[in-house]
This record gives structure tokens, C-alpha cells and sequence, in this order.
């Protein structure tokens, strides 16, 4: 699939806590300006990859609306918050096989003011609905339901294996902040110092409030084209280098599995560097999906672009800032520009970067970069990119 497909165009809604539009009107916002974005006609779209974590927008709503003719090839991905990224998996194929010619990937929700709240959605879940999967009969009853109790897990055990500490945790969460104060789009406007974090409310051990990713409405596309249109582009073509996804064992609890360390990303990594004949320390930027502080950290070891029981200290060095040595990020990433778009946004500020439209977080140099997804309990996509 290397060198077949590239991304043409991406669109983004407002980012809000209050959008006033419905979920479907949010998602139709993002596609249309995706597609305006690559320079195409809605017309000439042939595939449609939604994530399942947007509510109520199916095919019909995409040909119906924008009077597609001939609707080619259609899949929806169920996990979570790499089914963004995964997108990218999917339309690849589809292009890189001649199936399709412009495949529009998108995700958005109403994540605050809608049914897409997911910290609503979780709290009012009936019990036998997480008691029906077998291996989570051990961690319910317990009070284990909710994504930070068990991501949690993970943390505590790095701190364990490696001497990770809560102030790196920190550390993550300040960086994020600051390039959200850059960016136009971001939610989170106000600065943050290691001192707010760890004055922050203690949620789940080792998190606290500032370790957590923040809600929003919103929504966000892209549209993959068979890369031969590269040509024809108003805007550069950004390549799809290496893709790859990958699941976990034990996928629906992390407390069973024999090494909390490995997850999807585990296998996803090594083989996108592979398709893209890259090693991890030529990257020059990283836009990973950070729905916790700690996971920053963990996929910088995950990846193997810093060795195991050293991101953390990669971090408090202000490795992953602007300046450092692979800005991670730079739009604020979950915990500070915005959440419910399964990822997408990570990849619209990798877009931009390699294009050279990302304003004042615009990096000299961000090729090759990569992009992540990470969702459920360990289900992940790794995307690298380049011009």
C-alpha cells in the first residue's frame, strides 16, 4: 500500500461546549469542508469510512445529502478512539486496490451537550451490559467502569516497573496546555503550571483531573485519494507512508492480561514502520492520541521511539514541547484543544504541519511524523506521514 494513497483534504467543525447544531448537522459541517478542503465535489466522493462512535450518520445520510451517485465502498470501525486513524487503514485499501478514488473518513459528536457524552453515557449503563462480557465479571462489581480506572492500571504498573512519577504525568499535561494556547481551536485557553496538576482532584490513582482529556462537541474529516490525484491538488498532497492496526490480547479487560505493557500498538507499530522503511528516531513529530497523560509517555515506549523507563523523563525535559527534540501535539491534543472526534483532529494538525498552515505552532521541519489512535482497552492505529 505504500505510496497508493494520500490524504487530499481535511475539515474541521468549531470545537465548543455548546455547538447548537445536532450530531448529524456537526458531522456533515466536517465532511463538506473536507471536501472542499481537497478541491473536490462532493460528487466525486466513492467511499465512506464513519467511526461507530459517531451517533446516527450512515451512508444513505452522505448520498442523500450531498447527492453522491455511486457510493462505492462503505465499512464502519468499532474501536473507539483509533477508529480515526484506523479510517485511514480502511481507505487506504480501498483506494490502494482501485475500489474507490476518494474515501471521506469522519467522526464528531455531540460530546458535552449531546447523547455523545461519554462520562453520561457511561454513568447511566446498566451493569449487566459490562457484566455480559465475561472477563469483566472480575472488575465491575468492584466499581471498575470507567476508561481512567483502567488505563489507571497501565500507570500505576509503569510507576512500579520504571519510577515514573506523578509530576511527569504533569509535565504532559502543562506541554499540551501551552500549545493549546496557540491554537484557534483549542477549548483550554488558560495556562497551567506542574503545581495546578498536582493540586488538581485525585480521580483515579494515579489520575487526577489534569490528567484527563476534556469533553467537546465537534466533529472532524478527511478525505484519502488514490495518490496519482496529487497533481491536481490546490493544496500539497500529504502520503500515507505506513499504516497498520492492532489489537490486544484479553481485549476487553486490561486486569487479565499477563503484561500490561502490550497493547495493540505493540504490533501496529512495527509494522507501519515497516511499509514505510522508516526507523522511530527519524520522526520529527508525533500527534498521539492522549485521552491520559500517562499515555503520552507509554506510546513514546510502545512505539520505541524512546526507551522503555525513559519517556517520562524525556518529557519533564521538555522534550515533547515546541522546541524539544519531537514536539508531540502541537494543537493541544485531547486534553487541551478538544475530544470526540476519535482522533481525527490529531490527524487535521498532522496535515497541516506538513503543509505548512499550522500558524504559530508551525514546526520547521514535520516530515516524517507520526499519528495514533488508541481506543477501547488497547485497540490501536499508527499512521506515518510524509510530503
Amino acid at each position: 500500500m505504500k505510496g497508493k494513497a494520500i490524504i487530499s483534504g481535511i475539515g474541521e467543525t468549531e470545537y465548543s461546549r455548546n455547538s447548537g447544531l445536532s450530531d448529524k448537522a456537526l458531522q456533515l459541517q466536517a465532511i463538506q469542508r473536507a471536501i472542499a478542503d481537497a478541491g473536490l465535489k462532493p460528487q466525486d466522493i466513492d467511499g465512506f469510512i464513519p467511526s461507530a462512535v459517531a451517533p446516527n450518520l450512515y451512508y444513505e445520510d452522505l448520498v442523500e445529502n450531498f447527492g453522491i451517485p455511486d457510493l462505492k465502498y462503505t465499512a464502519t470501525l468499532h474501536y473507539g478512539g483509533a477508529s480515526g486513524t484506523g479510517g485511514l487503514h480502511s481507505a487506504t485499501m480501498a483506494v490502494a486496490s482501485g475500489v474507490a478514488r476518494h474515501v471521506v473518513v469522519m467522526a464528531g459528536r455531540n460530546g458535552v451537550t449531546g447523547s455523545g457524552n461519554i462520562s453520561r453515557n457511561l454513568a447511566v449503563t446498566p451493569p449487566k451490559a459490562i457484566l455480559d462480557q465475561a472477563s469483566r465479571q472480575f472488575e465491575a462489581p468492584f466499581g471498575a467502569l470507567v476508561p481512567m480506572q483502567f488505563y489507571g492500571l497501565i500507570a500505576r504498573r509503569h510507576m512500579h516497573m520504571y519510577g515514573t512519577t506523578s509530576r511527569q504525568l504533569g509535565a504532559v499535561a502543562v506541554t499540551m496546555r501551552s500549545h493549546a494556547m496557540l491554537n484557534p481551536k483549542a477549548l483550554m485557553k488558560k495556562p497551567i503550571t506542574l503545581d495546578d496538576h498536582q493540586n488538581s482532584k485525585l480521580l483515579a490513582d494515579p489520575f487526577r483531573l489534569l490528567d484527563c482529556c476534556i469533553e467537546s462537541d465537534g466533529a472532524a474529516a478527511y478525505v484519502v485519494s488514490a495518490a496519482d490525484v496529487a497533481r491536481d491538488l490546490p493544496k500539497k498532497a500529504v502520503h500515507v507512508l505506513g499504516i497498520a492496526e492492532g489489537h490486544p490480547p484479553s481485549p476487553y479487560s486490561i486486569a487479565t492480561r499477563n503484561d500490561l505493557m502490550v497493547t495493540g500498538a505493540t504490533q501496529a507499530g512495527p509494522r507501519a514502520f515497516k511499509m514505510a522503511g522508516l526507523k522511530a528516531q527519524e520522526l520529527r513529530a508525533a500527534f498521539l492520541y492522549d485521552p491520559f497523560t500517562f499515555m503520552v509517555i507509554f506510546q513514546l515506549e510502545v512505539l520505541g521511539i524512546i526507551p522503555w523507563g525513559e519517556a517520562a523523563a524525556f518529557v519533564e525535559s521538555g522534550g515533547i514541547g515546541l522546541k524539544g527534540k519531537l514536539p508531540v501535539n502541537t494543537h493541544g491534543g485531547l486534553h487541551s484543544q478538544a475530544h470526540s472526534m476519535s482522533g481525527i483532529n490529531h490527524l487535521c494538525e498532522a496535515v497541516k504541519q506538513l503543509r505548512g498552515e499550522a500558524g504559530p505552532a508551525q514546526l520547521a521541519q514535520a516530515a516524517p511524523c507520526i499519528v495514533t489512535g488508541f481506543g477501547d482497552f488497547g485497540d490501536s492505529a499508527v499512521a506515518l506521514l510524509g510530503t
